[in-house]
């Protein structure tokens, strides 16, 4: 037998006598997918009834202030089971063109209660975006706390599918012939949605689901009460990001990162917790902390690496915890759309920064568009039939956003340009570029490129690079400055050695757009002869963008050198905002041109791309490869 698997056996006969035997409480996580507060009476007063998730509540601590740092799955649960951001250990995409290694120091959180004596189960998502083994006893959808030793002490983690976002992808003619157990009329539609039967359905399934959700985890916990364990564990129930309504998942707004947060601690261990049973915490917690917080009950000091910090347990205090009010946030690839947003709320204040604002929200996600609630929400944004706040999800975005969410908690009014609210914009832009430059923020470099050159280690290569890291930062934020006043060092910054300082320039250019016109000549140059293939699509980009240059012959030569998929697929990120946009260049795109493996992989992000470019195209995997759910 390995004597590495002997490990945790030597260990668990070992802790009593390390710890004197001393008792540490059960921890199980009770998990929905795709779930913000939006969703929840709890939280919300338009929100479904889920009474056994209220009964918790009333005996747990209800955080008011819970925060997903991505508001998609891979890359949310990369930062659960690590306590660490994601764009410094190199998590950031969904879905991973990669496994990323652990950073040096870190593992996945349970390996460290396994070797504190911990059964660890997981039943039974993973999804994560790195590599790592040896933290679960058992992990599938059969696992279970049961099968621990007599005594042992336990982490379970119960995950619930029932709310997934698949869910809502249902026929059209569905919304007349199958009626929900929640009436269409009695919802409360978000501001930016139109007012239809298809919208108002959609939203009274999800509210149905989440009632479904509800019963289901009654039921669990009905098994734990049998089992004779809630006086002996403590109860987290959370969403593992925001929901899915369309303009949430997938996106930095609230309804795509403020979760519920619910926490049961029983009488026994009520010294771990610095709160009443009851009561409601105003603190801002996010997934980042979660980690660090279940190792702290357990009595196990959280590694240096994490980035969160414990809100329970032995020396927290109630006045720290509410004291807390920033929480960061990420977006970059998720499945084939690129986009590159971060933001930081503080308090009741929302900033988010659009590095590549002429991305509209919209731009097309496979995945996304199954859901007919967005397909019809597009159709009618084509057919001039949406008001100004319904359009805005379609159309081009400011560089940066600011909301003020007690009077806009639906993030529609941006402040970002109102001299009386600009105090706050300097603050939060502050705050979320040292926030960015002190990670240091990996997407900096376009994805193809970290994967080359920073996945053997991604840490050890973002901090060796810290310094260049800022400096294509302040180059993307040039975007932020007046043109004249930004134009200087944009012309430096075009003529820079560094090729992703060239990327970055031109990326700067398109933010402006036609203010940037005088830039063109130089624009041309590098589009056509630019030793970096992403660079001159970048170039072309621009020249598109402001209608100075046809773009398709610079980028389908640079498609046909792509060095590989992912290269490609960001590319045709390109291809697909120039051709769905205004005025909409054509292009005509082969498959050919792609070696067999590229096409034929259905795990290749450019697949997606090529299936809603080119009418016919279609995978055939070959044997023994499975194409992965986009979600």
């Amino acid at each position: 037998m390995n004597p590495r698997a002997l490990l945790p056996v030597l260990l668990l006969l070992l802790v009593p006598a390390l710890h004197g035997a001393v008792a540490r409480p059960n921890v199980v996580w009770i998990v929905t997918e795709d779930s913000s507060t939006h969703q929840y009476r709890l939280y919300d007063p338009s929100g479904a009834p889920m009474p056994n998730i209220e009964r918790l509540a009333a005996t747990g601590i209800v955080f008011n202030r819970a925060f997903s740092h991505s508001p998609v799955c891979s890359v949310s649960r990369s930062t659960i089971i690590t306590g660490a951001y994601g764009p410094r250990i190199g998590s950031q995409y969904h879905r991973r063109s990669e496994l990323a290694p652990m950073p040096d120091g870190l593992r996945m959180f349970p390996y460290y209660l396994r070797q504190a004596g911990y059964h660890t189960t997981n039943n039974a998502k993973t999804d994560y975006n790195l590599r790592d083994d040896g933290m679960w006893n058992e992990s599938s959808n059969r696992a279970t706390y049961r099968n621990r030793q007599p005594g042992q002490p336990f982490f379970h983690v119960q995950n619930f599918e029932t709310t997934h976002e698949s869910r809502l992808q249902f026929p059209p003619a569905e919304a007349g012939t199958k009626p929900n157990e929640t009436p269409g009329d009695s919802v409360t539609l978000f501001p930016y949605h139109p007012d239809t039967p298809l919208q108002r359905y959609t939203y009274a399934r999800e509210r149905d689901q989440h009632r479904l959700v509800d019963r289901q985890i009654g039921e669990f916990l009905a098994q734990l009460k049998a089992d004779g364990l809630l006086d002996d564990t403590i109860i987290f129930f959370y969403g593992d990001h925001g929901g899915v309504l369309p303009r949430s998942k997938g996106y930095l707004f609230e309804s795509g990162l403020h979760v519920p947060l619910v926490v049961h601690v029983p009488e026994k261990w009520r010294a771990l917790s610095p709160f009443a049973p009851g009561s409601r915490v105003d603190g801002f917690v996010g997934f980042v902390d979660l980690a660090p917080t279940v190792l702290h009950l357990a009595g196990v000091k959280p590694p240096a690496a994490m980035d969160g910090r414990p809100f329970l347990g032995a020396g927290v205090t109630a006045a720290e915890v509410n004291g807390r009010d920033e929480a960061y946030s990420y977006a970059d690839r998720f499945d084939e759309k690129y986009d590159l947003v971060r933001a930081v709320r503080k308090g009741k204040w929302k900033y988010l920064r659009n590095y590549q604002p002429f991305n509209p929200d919209a731009l097309h996600n496979n995945y996304r568009y199954q859901q007919a609630a967005y397909a019809e929400w597009r159709e009618l944004y084509r057919a001039g039939r949406l008001n100004a706040v319904q359009r805005q999800f379609f159309e081009p975005r400011t560089p940066e956003s600011l909301f003020d969410l007690e009077r806009d908690p639906h993030e529609t009014v941006n402040l970002a340009a109102d001299p009386a609210h600009a105090a706050v914009l300097a603050d939060l832009r502050g705050r979320l570029a040292a926030w960015v430059r002190g990670l240091p923020d990996l997407s900096f470099f376009p994805e193809p490129v970290l994967l080359k050159d920073g996945y053997t280690n991604p840490v050890a290569f973002g901090a060796a690079r810290r310094a260049g890291i800022a400096r294509l930062a302040d180059v993307a934020d040039l975007s932020l400055q007046p043109f004249a006043a930004a134009r200087a060092g944009i012309e430096a910054a075009l003529g820079a050695a560094d090729p992703w300082a060239r990327y970055w320039a031109l990326i700067a250019c398109s933010s402006h757009g036609r203010a940037a016109e005088p830039l063109v000549a130089v624009a041309k140059r590098l589009a056509a002869d630019d030793p970096e293939r992403l660079v001159r699509v970048r170039a072309a980009e621009f020249l598109a963008l402001i209608g100075a240059q046809a773009p398709q012959a610079v980028i389908t030569a640079a498609l046909r050198a792509a060095a590989d998929p992912v290269e490609a697929n960001l590319m045709l990120n390109t291809v697909v905002l120039l051709r769905d946009g205004r005025p909409g260049h054509a292009f005509t795109i082969d498959p050919a041109w792609f070696p067999a493996a590229w096409r034929n992989d259905g795990n290749a992000q450019m697949t997606r791309r090529l299936e809603y470019l080119v009418p016919g195209f279609r995978i055939e995997a070959p044997v023994g490869k499975k194409k992965k759910k986009a979600e």
